[in-house]
């Protein structure tokens, strides 16, 4: 899989970690073996990366919720998140991308997790739902905001990802942009998903998708790609949009 995307122009490949936390992988009776796959995950996609690419260490949330609002504590949550960095690092990735996060307590512990596991960049994320009052994570957090304290909180790319349509990205892209001068990250997903006869299909086709990628340059982001239903098709067409015109 990993080789595929880098075979359709990606410089960047994220991990298949993303559910790699010991809170998710204890649901199917693997908490044990956190750091095994997470480096596991990592030595996979790194074997397929030519020279020059590169590979980012995916960390999803843990699906639990901080105290008071649920039972997790800080220090098992920081833990979890330093489990599945090690692992990760061990692996061999570039970076780490901290990503789809709503809650800003859950995405610092992970950036401090990561920072104190390795010296490697920290990307981090957060998706956004929009309301009558405008673009608000989950929790309440604005992306104006959310880029504020991702880089309080010590990231060294902030961004946003997944959740919603391309052309509402951008918007929220632009709004980021407004509250920082670090660099940005999104990738997007191919449109909001439907279920049809059972099967979920995500409708923006891949040169749909490529025609919105100057905008999200143009709006601020640095780095840009595809998240939920886009695969190796839709990033050669971002790659002939932005790089061949």
């Amino acid at each position: 899989m990993a080789a595929d995307y880098f075979d359709a122009g990606s410089d960047m490949v994220e991990t298949n970690s993303f559910g790699g936390s010991g809170y998710m992988l204890a649901k199917y009776g693997f908490g044990d073996r956190v750091e095994e796959f997470n480096r596991l995950g990592a030595e996979h996609a790194r074997s397929a990366a030519p020279a020059g690419r590169f590979v980012l260490g995916s960390i999803g949330p843990t699906g639990e919720f901080l105290e008071p609002n649920g039972t997790a504590t800080e220090d098992e949550m920081y833990e979890a998140f330093v489990s599945q960095a090690k692992g990760l690092a061990d692996g061999g990735v570039d970076a780490f991308c901290i990503e789809t996060m709503s809650d800003i307590g859950e995405i610092s512990l992970g950036i401090r997790a990561a920072k104190d596991v390795s010296d490697l960049p920290v990307i981090a994320t957060m998706t956004f739902d929009k309301g009558p009052r405008g673009y608000f994570t989950m929790m309440g957090i604005t992306p104006a905001a959310a880029a504020e304290q991702l880089s309080e909180a010590g990231a060294d790319v902030v961004g946003s990802n997944c959740g919603i349509a391309i052309p509402q990205m951008v918007e929220i892209i632009a709004q980021m942009r407004q509250a920082t001068s670090k660099p940005i990250l999104t990738h997007v997903n191919a449109g909001i998903p439907k279920i049809e006869g059972g099967d979920i299909i995500y409708p923006d086709a891949a040169d749909q998708m490529a025609e919105y990628m100057p905008r999200l340059v143009e709006a601020g982001a640095n780095v840009v790609g595809g998240c939920c239903g886009t695969g190796p098709d839709h990033v050669r067409a971002f790659v002939r949009k932005l790089r061949d015109g």
